[in-house]
């Protein structure tokens, strides 16, 4: 492998052509953020091969507080990138280097923080999550291992990958996610049926979820390593403190990012309360359903990943013809993606749900319902795509606003209407309705406040 220098960063942002760069960008974002999805699912799979409920029902009560480190990587990574990105342009590498390292150390110190906390208020916490007499053991044996002695090699590794993706080195960011996500799916059985005894499969699924983790972590370090002394992103404290306003900046954006992140998960936990008010079937429809619509998004979040530095980069350059046509562009594909995902998911909804479940009666309602969802696909594209924009241009406070808009005064409050309203259906449908109305306000938002309104700052 040849030294990594910070000529690609150039190479990528300024002289490479507006599809090419998105190309080179998005394409790594986009792998990786399938295979994150898939590695996401490994331990659901490989621990209901156990046909153990028990051990299923604790990992799940895990997921929302594991995903808890994801939002607190993104307020690291995603603030302290994005402003790396409009810096770089600016041609302020110093200040974008100490701004690195503040990002670097920030991820750690509330991953470690965080992780102390777990650890400390651990029963109540778990007995918050419901945990009960069957399930604790269990979900005590997955806490100790992804969230105390995981979140900080989960945290930093995010927030790596998406520093390093900030300067334009997207293969390396998506290769660590990937490297993470495959010993993962890998691992996971080998730790669960071969090297741990009966009984122990939670714990051998914690085991590999934060090995995988661990050496993902220990891969972008080296990728550090390989970029040299002089990289843009490093951990050496010789750097120097960031300014007030930068540091002013890497919160501003990164904390709107980890509530957006948040309340996207917390608007599927709500579903799953309505759903499980009719019956078992329902709730393993919409289950199945939720799995499987994640292909599309996730590949719609590749695609909003590798455009952010792009557009952040000539955003601070003032370079606004750049910039426009890497939106243009990048916006275009993620809608003809959500537009195929329509078409295929209409015609194929059945074999896809019968992948996850065999029972004909939920086949059949998770199929009316994915059909009904997915209608929903270009819409959620286009409203964290102007996100994503935002956060691009370092405005916080609106990308702050439209998440939060979306989520608890659509999105949420929505999915309690119409099901008082039209009942099971009504929560299926209230995905289309919220999001009609997330991308009207979106767009408004755009054309008030977006880059042609005011000076890049």
């Amino acid at each position: 492998m040849k030294k990594i220098t910070n000529t690609n960063q150039e190479d990528v942002f300024k002289n490479a052509s507006v599809p090419a760069a998105l190309r080179i960008m998005v394409v790594p974002a986009v792998i990786s953020q399938l295979i994150v999805l898939i590695y996401n699912m490994a331990d659901t799979f490989y621990v209901g091969q156990t046909n153990n409920p028990y051990m299923v029902a604790a990992t799940s009560l895990i997921l929302p507080v594991f995903n808890i480190t994801l939002c607190l990587a993104g307020l690291a990574g995603v603030g302290g990138g994005a402003l790396i990105s409009r810096l770089l342009g600016q041609d302020r590498t110093e200040e974008a280097r100490k701004v690195s390292v503040f990002s670097l150390y920030l991820g750690i110190l509330i991953a470690a923080v965080f992780s102390a906390l777990m650890a400390a208020f651990m029963d109540p916490i778990l007995e918050l999550l419901g945990a009960g007499e069957n399930t604790y053991g269990y979900a005590r044996q997955y806490a100790l291992c992804v969230i105390v002695f995981g979140g900080i090699p989960t945290v930093l590794s995010n927030v790596l990958s998406n520093l390093i993706r900030s300067i334009g080195h997207s293969r390396e960011a998506g290769a660590g996610i990937i490297l993470g996500g495959i010993l993962n799916i890998v691992l996971d059985p080998v730790f669960m049926f071969v090297l741990l005894p009966d009984g122990c499969e939670v714990l051998g699924a914690g085991i590999a979820t934060a090995l995988s983790n661990c050496i993902a972590c220990l891969f972008f370090v080296i990728v550090l390593i390989r970029m040299g002394r002089g990289s843009v992103i490093t951990f050496s404290m010789k750097a120097g403190m960031a300014e007030k306003k930068s540091i002013l900046s890497v919160f501003a954006v990164g904390i709107p990012s980890a509530i957006s992140t948040f309340l996207f998960d917390l608007d599927y936990v709500v579903i799953d309360k309505l759903m499980v008010s009719y019956h078992d079937l329902a709730l393993a429809a919409i289950g199945i359903v939720l799995k499987v619509e994640r292909f599309p998004l996730n590949v719609g979040i590749g695609i909003c990943q590798g455009m952010l530095p792009l557009v952040a980069y000539h955003y601070g350059a003032g370079n606004r013809k750049r910039m426009n046509d890497t939106i243009r562009l990048a916006r275009g594909l993620g809608l003809v993606i959500a537009l195929i995902s329509i078409i295929l998911y209409e015609i194929f909804a059945g074999p896809l749900v019968r992948i996850f479940m065999s029972d004909p009666q939920t086949n059949e309602m998770a199929s009316v319902f994915l059909r009904i969802r997915v209608l929903a696909t270009p819409l959620m594209f286009l409203s964290f795509f102007t996100v994503y924009l935002f956060q691009a241009f370092g405005k916080g406070r609106i990308s702050l606003f439209l998440g939060v808009t979306r989520w608890l005064v659509f999105n949420i409050p929505m999915l309690f209407i119409l099901n008082t309203v039209f009942g099971m259906y009504g929560i299926v449908w209230s995905q289309v309705t919220a999001d009609i109305l997330t991308v009207i306000l979106s767009f408004y938002v755009f054309y008030r406040f977006g880059p042609d309104r005011q000076r890049a700052g």
